[in-house]
């Protein structure tokens, strides 16, 4: 259910404040938030969904301070106007996950509390063109965060903007980036820490990130829930001497994200406990029109030492290390296509997995023929492991020159160390003809598609059958298929048969259609059936299609519909009846419904649903008049004279 609050005219801010903060129930202080960001969803219409993930220390976080409901604030941004209140009750409560559970320790777990609720975003309201900005206020953060002053005092403000819902006089929807899920993990002092913040945006916009000093805000210890949350400006968190915005958390390098991945690095140099601030911005048509910010913390810690993996892969058919940048493999057809892996680690009883990632190019990568993990150095096990990797044989680059790297990872903590080796190749595939397809069926019209089809008008019981042949001069597997569209072939009464071979493939087509046909194939539009000849070779298959459409006409009237309109019922053995034999013939739901006589004077003096009647007068010469109906709706009208 959408819930809006608006502020009431004539209603101070304090006192409309102590309204809203009355309305929820008490709780403790809600100390040791880790961080969090808001999210914006369009539903449809003017409704969209307000999202506040809260991240939150699950080791010395008190759970009395999770409080069931937050306020977030809507306010114009170019002018802070006040403009709504969403009340937003926690939905959700789960635990943030790991990279690695393995790597887990006791004193880092967080959880991820939602709060989420409806709120209607009307044109009529949120229209400005500097746009609005969402705000929720709570406190206090963890107290020995290290890089900030004062962090047992420092609250939080999560801050969100958006843009206004219309744009020259037309709706401009817009759903905010929604910031990759984060992890339980700890980086380990000295040691490059790595963790994608990117986004995805359901817009498609584009993202650019940076790092923020965090908000504070206006909650204290002492009014750690401030309820609805204030304009800004909001106060920023206080750096300790040698921090700022571009150096949150000491180390070489320094904590710095990607500006377009989002993806996070650092490599410590100080262990313990530092928060930190990322934006999200959105652009349309080179435009900002909104941001979102994710405050977060990462602990440092000392770890066990950790020694990088390696790996070394040996020209195809040699032992021959291969090195990039001097080296590019040629895979030719019926060549060695296979590259052998070897990679270990110095580490005792590290666990070594083995992956592939392209770098320029997509389609299908080379596949492992052997295992891709296993242990090195432990007891029983080798120090070196082995792994071959082959490229497929359909392969082929145009000409190209592809990257693949091979990674190797161990599983370290807090985070695997790699070892990466790109190779560059190119590969051909042997030429492949398309295979040819032929058949009976008409030609179809010019250009040929599934809208502008081979036509095939059959006789209703009456049996039409079509041959198919299917060659391929590289003499590959070839099948024949028959796909009805939108209906199957065997409940239509049609029989498709198939000799599916190698370099040749026949099928016959055989229907006899009926009403239930007819019934089928609607309004004369009749019925599509796709024809595909397929080859089954070693690279992607080559596919010829042929489509038809079957259209079921009536049996044809064998002359034109003209009755006799003079009988002479003197019982000379001629034209003593009248009778219709020329009638035109039924036609499945087409039927002879009925004939209705009448005097001149509109008198009805015969009546017959049957198609043989026969009619001898009323014993009085004199004109008459007849109508024949069908079950169609069909109308024949005349007149008949009777001559005693």
């Amino acid at each position: 259910m959408s819930r809006v609050i608006y502020r009431m005219p004539g209603l101070s801010w304090p006192l409309l404040s102590l309204l809203l903060l009355w309305l929820l129930p008490l709780a403790a202080s809600a100390t040791h938030i880790v961080g969090g960001e808001l999210d914006l969803q369009h539903k449809s219409g003017n409704t969209y969904s307000l999202t506040l993930n809260l991240y939150f220390d699950a080791i010395y976080g008190n759970s009395g301070a999770v409080r069931p409901t937050l306020l977030a604030g809507i306010f114009e941004k170019g002018t802070n106007k006040y403009i709504a209140t969403v009340q937003m009750p926690k939905v959700s409560d789960s635990f943030v996950q790991y990279t690695s559970p393995a790597c887990s320790i006791g004193s880092l777990s967080t959880r991820k509390l939602i709060y989420a609720n409806n709120v209607i975003i009307d044109a009529s309201v949120f229209n400005k063109p500097d746009g609005y900005y969402v705000a929720v206020e709570n406190c206090c953060r963890n107290a020995s965060i290290a890089n900030i002053i004062a962090p047992g005092d420092a609250g939080q403000t999560y801050y969100l903007e958006f843009p206004a819902v219309v744009r020259n006089g037309q709706p401009f929807i817009d759903s905010t980036p929604q910031i990759f899920p984060p992890l339980s993990d700890y980086a380990c002092r000295g040691e490059l820490f790595y963790y994608d913040f990117g986004g995805q945006d359901p817009d498609g916009d584009s993202l650019a990130y940076d790092m923020v000093t965090p908000l504070n805000g206006h909650a204290t210890p002492g009014n750690p829930d401030p309820g609805q949350a204030v304009a800004a400006p909001y106060s920023l968190v206080t750096w300790k001497a040698g921090l700022s915005t571009q150096n949150q958390i000491p180390g070489s390098p320094t904590l710095q994200v990607n500006a377009r991945t989002g993806r996070l690095t650092v490599r410590a140099s100080d262990l313990g406990l530092f928060v930190f601030g990322v934006r999200c911005s959105e652009y349309r048509n080179h435009v900002k029109i909104g941001e979102t910010r994710r405050d977060f913390q990462l602990l440092v810690v000392n770890c066990p030492a950790n020694q990088q993996p390696k790996l070394q892969v040996n020209v195809p058919g040699t032992a021959v290390p291969y090195r990039f940048g001097r080296d590019t493999l040629r895979l030719l057809p019926g060549g060695n296509r296979c590259l052998s892996i070897r990679y270990t680690d110095p580490d005792p009883g590290s666990v070594l997995t083995m992956t592939t990632r392209a770098v320029n190019f997509t389609g299908q990568l080379p596949t492992f023929t052997t295992r891709t993990s296993g242990t090195v150095h432990a007891a029983g096990q080798p120090d070196t492991l082995t792994a071959t990797l082959c490229f497929p044989e359909c392969t082929d680059t145009k000409g190209k020159v592809f990257l693949l790297d091979l990674i190797v990872a161990d599983n370290g903590c807090s985070l695997p160390k790699h070892d990466t080796l790109r190779v560059a190749f190119t590969a051909t595939q042997l030429p492949n003809v398309a295979p040819q397809l032929s058949s009976t069926f008409p030609p179809a019209p010019v250009p040929v598609s599934n809208a502008n089809p081979a036509v095939v008008r059959i006789v209703i019981g009456q049996p039409y059958s079509a041959t198919l042949l299917g060659t391929d001069s590289d003499n590959h597997a070839l099948t024949l298929t028959a796909v009805g569209e939108g209906f199957d072939l065997a409940g239509a009464g049609m029989r498709f048969t198939a000799q599916n071979g190698a370099g040749r493939a026949t099928a016959t087509f055989v229907w006899a259609p009926d009403c239930g046909a007819v019934a089928a194939s609607g309004t004369g539009e009749g019925l599509l059936v796709h024809f595909k000849l397929t080859e089954t070779g070693p690279c992607l298959p080559l596919l010829q299609e042929r489509v038809v459409r079957f259209i079921v006409d009536p049996v044809p009237e064998p002359k034109p519909f003209s009755p006799s309109n003079v009988i002479t019922p003197n019982g000379d053995g001629y034209n003593d009846f009248f009778r219709m034999p020329d009638l035109p013939l039924d036609f499945c739901d087409r039927k002879f419904a009925s004939i209705v006589i009448y005097s001149r004077w509109g008198q009805k003096v015969f009546k017959s649903d049957e198609r043989g009647f026969q009619w001898g007068g009323q014993n009085s010469g004199g004109l008459y008049y007849y109508l024949v109906t069908y079950t169609d709706g069909r109308r024949f009208k005349g007149w008949v004279e009777v001559i005693p």
